[in-house]
């Protein structure tokens, strides 16, 4: 080996090895695709707080994806050694809702679908996902769930709480109660009618209720 080898690179051959028109072609689709996927979570977003930060991570992880991808199909050798890489890495933010991991494998998906040049199916892929998902998260029901929280003053009063409750709903099942002296607490699960909260005016005026607390309810939490 010679002098003049061990300096020998095959960096320059590398950076003809992707057109300079792939590239910007590829940025630019994900960037739109990205920009779409973060569009479809802001509509579809049912969480206590909407996180701005994740809808542009969305974006940015599309991005991403599709770079990573374009720099392991051009190199074999590349592509071994970016296995080892990434498979240090740990991610330790808690995902809050469920449906934010589809969120962050649908751009995943759609930066890898895209830097393999599968363009059509990235672009309808990703719209038929976004048609299904406004179609199905959006999709409001009178039957969802609601909490009444009623406080009175006694058993006689807690009856008649109950059967008001049972006339004015469709569905209705004790999750809690808690006793003290002078005060009784339950927590009833309820499925209503119609949009019409004025019961729990008619709740509260009943003898012996000292209070009465509607609140939406999504299995787990109540806000």
């Amino acid at each position: 080996m010679s002098f003049n080898d061990i300096f020998k690179s095959s960096f320059l051959e590398n950076v003809t090895s992707i057109s300079i028109f792939d590239m910007v072609l590829a940025m630019a689709l994900a960037f739109a695709l990205g920009l779409f996927i973060f569009l479809i979570y802001k509509k579809t977003y049912q969480g206590v707080m909407y996180s701005s930060s994740f809808g542009v991570t969305l974006v940015a992880l599309t991005m991403i994806s599709t770079l990573v991808i374009l720099a392991v199909t051009s190199n074999v050798v590349l592509s071994l050694g970016m296995v080892g890489a990434l498979s240090i890495v740990r991610f330790r933010t808690a995902i809050k809702e469920p449906l934010d991991i589809a969120f962050l494998f649908w751009s995943i998906a759609v930066g890898i679908v895209l830097a393999a040049g599968m363009i059509p199916l990235a672009v309808f892929g990703s719209v038929i996902i976004g048609i299904i998902l406004l179609i199905f998260v959006n999709k409001k029901s009178h039957v969802n769930p609601y909490i009444v929280v009623v406080s009175c003053d006694g058993h006689g009063s807690e009856e008649k709480a109950t059967e008001f409750l049972k006339s004015k709903t469709i569905r209705m099942v004790v999750k809690s109660k808690s006793a003290q002296k002078g005060n009784i607490e339950l927590n009833y699960e309820v499925r209503l009618k119609d949009d019409n909260t004025d019961f729990i005016n008619e709740l509260s005026d009943i003898a012996g209720v000292n209070s009465a607390v509607l609140v939406s309810y999504n299995g787990e939490y109540m806000g």
